[in-house]
């Protein structure tokens, strides 16, 4: 065969810029596995890191790496060895081995680059062994615990602390929180259950390693602390990216215990935030652009409070907007590749082709010629990361074939209809068309339109257009035929169209839909609802198909909702062709939700609120509810007050009335009509209104006692919702009740409930008239009801007489006394210490009321001589003590039990026998002996007393009992001894059942 002729009737392509048959078959690599970021734990047990490469490839592609954009040689470095695409590295080194790889896969139609992936080598130092210093810190004071995590790689770490032992960890809560920044244990308000020794535990996910501290002492002192909210943990400027998370950090130290608060300036939080550790967390999911802004952690308690604000910028990893793809084009041809990427700061974009460097934006050609096939890349980067789009170019030239696309062999045409016959060869360059029916050629007309791309169209087609038809394609590489046939049909027209329908929600209607068509083809009913086609199994709760025979579609819409609103379209469809009928569906219900809700004229108990009507779906709306709740209760909606109180349905505007002065409020609206109430509108941005003077006053005035010489005045505190403004404090006010001048004094906690005169002026005892009201700073509210109270009363001034004890045992002793006939005594306080071994400070305590005169002492310690005195009491402290009171305790009861030496029945009873105990020379002599008697399943039973050293039991039948001895002396019951009797009969069964089972 002529080499011209060969050319002419083959397709050839550019292989390595050499000429050659075309393979369908063939393609250049494509990557289906690329190396990844790869952290290598430095003490990692497995001495390898295996980078991935894998690409999908006709023929299949060989593999070269690159480290830093340099070829690695694999002969040069037997560190490195290939296995398929994969890079193997054996003992990595860390100043060798560590740097960015890429996998170059080439075959012969061209070669690619994957993205480069980092190989870094992890660690984890362990904590200094040098002692942490202890950490003293005033009970009610706040406390920071400094982690100092040990020097690692990443940076990414968890912490948690341990407390006293591993692995008890601390409970995070309101009042503590430790920093995922820093690893720091913050404490806001310390107790004196704070006391132990902290330990910080680190943890690296990344090279599975955990560390944790020398025990950090924390020292609590017993003095009480009260200081304002003081913000500790502060979150930075924070860059986040389209799409993440973020989690921002806020903790304040503080007693009381600060309460955490979010906000965004300028704006609400975004709907997808969520708050935790008790409001020292906020969480930012999927971060949109319209999330940017500067956010506000504010802490507040009682005695005052602190704010942070940061900014948190968004960006965006590149994103492909435009893209490439693989694409033929013929030889000579004119083609444009273009990439567009976003993303913030803006992607730089380059181009290689072959994994050579293009340094153009755009890759423009024009006269396609085989050298210009290959493999393309367009990367685009920013600070943020990397992408890579991979596409194939292919310059093709072909004689016309129609070997795998023939005209279609038969064509079906509706009667007056419009016909399309396809013609598309594979050629290239582009061919040159011309059909033919059976002989005779065909020409453009006002009916016939051979197409650009080889298409035959033929308009109002009649039973005379049925035949036989050929398309020719010719280019300067040959040419070729195809030929198909085309017949007509009956056309399919509507013969029953839908109506129009107008229903309520929850009512059910049909739509009718019938057509004529040509009996040799099917025919089948598509419907749709404003342009989309209804999903008859998804929703099958709704529609359903009314099939009367083959030629009707009748459509069922069963208890209509709003969303069923709309044009039906009914499309009866057979092969050939297709025909139309639409209605309109009207569902009439309760109204939409009103938008746009807005506060204007912020006053101290009234807003005017503002909104836009929403859709009143076809029912006019007769009126607005308006709905309002507080930051006090935060979940509960409740109706407003308003002026008018009757908002019509016309209006898009409403004062609200009756709020509480400094109050954060948030309102929503809700439409009405007749057919019902709608949802309601999304809630207005949060507002707070003027202050204004207190009008509450607080209740519940009351006191009296205390210390001598003071004046203790009690009330209940005003509701957080009644401070009406900042600076809320309380002004207490007291006379004696045959005065005249009223003493104030101002107290500035608004949570405080009580206050305390001291004055050495004051007689005990003495009648006050006191009130108390509530200010701000507009002002001061009303006074409170006023109250009587008295002073302190003065301490007991006598000593309790006759005080007499004596020892009931070696732990035990009674003490009684002569009451003091004082009648402002309240009871009686009883200390008693061992003379030599106790300080009196370390004395125990007994109180007992006023009524008593007596009292048992107890914890004593056998053989010790005490001291005792009793002094009398009451709300304003201590009397004097009576003279001290010498006694000794007995001595210890026996500490070694009785030796049990035989169990005897006799009849009915069993005897139990055991030996004398013999106590030792710092014990009790024996008085006799106590057997306990008793059911083994129950804690008390018969208790017998003897002289002997025996005694005859009573036998019992309804099941095990137990018999405990003890020797009994005058300093108590000694050790006991314990033995076990069961029923003969229940023995014996017993006995032979285990004889039985055994055997």
């Amino acid at each position: 065969m002529p080499h011209w002729l060969f050319i002419a009737l083959s397709c050839i392509v550019s292989l390595s810029y050499s000429w050659e048959l075309y393979d369908a078959t063939g393609y250049g690599p494509v990557f289906e596995d690329q190396p990844v970021e790869t952290i290598y734990p430095e003490e990692s047990p497995e001495a390898k890191i295996t980078m991935s490469c894998r690409a999908r490839a006709n023929p299949p592609a060989t593999y070269q790496w690159r480290l830093n954009s340099r070829s690695i040689d694999l002969d040069g470095d037997n560190h490195y060895t290939q296995v398929g695409g994969d890079l193997v590295i054996s003992n990595p080194i860390k100043n060798k081995h560590v740097g960015n790889y890429s996998c170059v896969a080439t075959n012969d139609y061209g070669t690619v680059v994957s993205r480069e992936a980092g190989v870094r080598f992890g660690y984890l130092d362990f904590f200094s062994s040098e002692e942490r210093e202890a950490v003293h810190v005033k009970e009610g004071q706040g406390a920071v615990l400094l982690c100092a995590p040990p020097p690692h790689y990443p940076h990414e770490l968890s912490f948690r602390w341990i407390l006293n032992e591993f692995p008890i960890f601390i409970t995070l809560d309101k009042r503590r929180f430790v920093s995922q920044t820093t690893g720091n244990l913050y404490i806001s308000k310390v107790d004196l259950s704070d006391s132990g020794n902290y330990s910080c535990f680190v943890s690296s996910a990344s090279i599975a390693k955990s560390v944790f501290s020398k025990f950090i002492p924390l020292v609590p002192l017993t003095e009480r602390w009260k200081y304002p909210a003081d913000i500790k943990v502060k979150f930075p400027d924070t860059y986040a990216l389209v799409g993440q998370n973020v989690t921002m950090e806020c903790f304040a130290l503080g007693n009381p215990i600060p309460q955490i608060r979010w906000k965004k300036m300028n704006g609400e939080l975004p709907s997808n935030h969520d708050v935790s550790m008790a409001g020292a967390h906020l969480h930012l999911y999927n971060v949109q652009y319209e999330d940017e802004g500067t956010y506000e952690c504010e802490a507040l308690n009682s005695k005052g409070k602190d704010w942070h604000r940061a900014r948190v910028s968004v960006e965006a990893f590149p994103e492909w907007t435009e893209s490439i793809n693989s694409t033929e084009k013929d030889i000579s041809s004119d083609y444009t590749m273009s990439c567009v990427a976003s993303g913030k700061p803006k992607p730089h974009v380059q181009w290689l082709k072959n994994s050579y460097a293009y340094d153009k934006r755009d890759l423009r050609f024009s006269a396609l010629t085989f050298k210009d096939s290959g493999m393309y890349q367009c990367i685009a980067e920013n600070r943020h990361g990397v992408i890579y789009a991979n596409a194939e170019l292919r310059v093709i030239a072909c004689a016309p074939t129609f070997e795998h696309n023939p005209v279609k062999w038969r064509i079906l045409g509706a009667k007056n209809g419009r016909v399309v016959i396809e013609c598309k060869p594979k050629a290239a360059p582009k061919p040159s068309f011309s059909w033919s029916k059976g002989t005779e050629l065909l020409f453009n007309s006002t009916r016939v339109l051979i197409w650009e791309d080889g298409s035959l169209e033929i308009l109002n087609v009649t039973e005379a257009d049925e035949g036989r038809y050929t398309c020719f394609a010719e280019n300067n590489r040959g040419k070729a035929n195809s030929t198909g046939s085309l017949s007509i049909t009956e056309a399919t027209k509507i013969t029953l169209a839908p109506s129009n329908a107008d229903v309520t929600v929850g009512e059910s209607t049909h739509m009718q839909c019938a057509a004529s068509h040509d009996s040799t083809l099917d025919i089948t009913f598509v419907w749709t609802l404003d342009a989309h086609s209804i999903d008859f199994d998804r929703e099958g709760s709704h529609y359903e198909r009314n099939l009367n025979g083959g030629s009707s579609g009748e459509l069922l819409i069963k208890n209509t909702q709003l969303k069923h609103s709309g044009r039906y379209t009914c499309t009866a469809q057979t092969p050939v062709d297709n025909v139309t009928a639409s209605a309109n569906l009207v569902v009439r219900g309760p109204p939409g939700s009103p938008g746009g809700v807005r506060v204007e004229e912020i006053r101290d108990k009234s807003v005017r609120l503002i909104w836009s009507r929403g859709t009143d779906n076809h029912s006019p709306i007769s009126k607005y509810t308006i709905q309002c709740r507080d930051s006090f209760s935060q979940e509960d909606w409740r109706d407003a007050t308003t002026s008018p109180p009757d908002v019509e349905g016309n209006a898009e505007s409403a004062t609200v009335v009756d709020l509480f002065p400094w109050t954060e409020y948030e309102f929503r609206v809700i439409a009405t009509n007749t057919l019902g109430t709608g949802d309601p509108s999304s809630p207005s941005p949060k507002v707070t209104t003027l202050e204004a003077v207190p009008v509450v006053a607080p209740s519940d005035i009351g006191g009296g006692g205390g210390t001598s010489r003071e004046l203790t005045i009690t009330w209940t505190p005003v509701q957080p919702q009644y401070y009406y403004g900042r600076n809320f404090g309380y002004i207490i006010a007291f006379k004696p009740r045959d005065g005249y001048e009223w003493r104030k004094v101002t107290v500035a906690d608004p949570g405080a409930k009580h206050y305390v005169h001291k004055d050495p002026s004051i007689l005990a005892s003495t009648e006050f008239e006191v009130k108390v009201k509530a200010f701000n700073s507009k002002g001061e509210g009303p006074y409170s009801l006023m109250a009587v109270i008295y002073s302190a009363q003065d301490v007991p001034s006598k000593a309790p007489t006759s005080v007499g004890a004596r020892a009931l045992s070696a732990t035990e002793a009674i003490v009684w006394w002569l009451p003091v006939t004082q009648h402002t005594v309240e009871g009686y306080q009883v200390r008693y210490w061992r003379k030599a071994e106790d300080s009196e400070t370390s004395s125990q305590r007994v109180v007992v009321s006023s009524r008593e005169n007596q009292t048992r002492l107890d914890n004593m310690r056998p053989d010790s001589h005490y001291l005792i005195e009793v002094k009398a009491y009451n709300a304003a402290g201590y009397g004097p003590p009576s003279q001290h009171l010498q006694i000794y305790t007995k001595k210890a009861p026996p500490s070694r039990p009785p030796k049990i030496i035989s169990k005897k029945l006799k009849g009915t009873s069993v005897n139990i026998a055991w030996e004398h105990v013999e106590p030792l020379a710092n014990e009790s002599t024996i008085d006799g002996y106590k057997v306990l008697y008793r059911q083994a399943s129950k804690s008390t039973g018969m208790l017998f007393t003897t002289g002997k050293r025996s005694i005859d039991l009573p036998m019992h039948k309804d099941g095990d009992y137990i018999v405990e001895v003890r020797a009994h002396s005058e300093g108590g019951d000694g050790a006991v001894a314990q033995i076990r009797i069961s029923d003969p009969i229940f023995g014996l069964l017993r006995t032979c059942h285990t004889i039985l089972h055994r055997w």
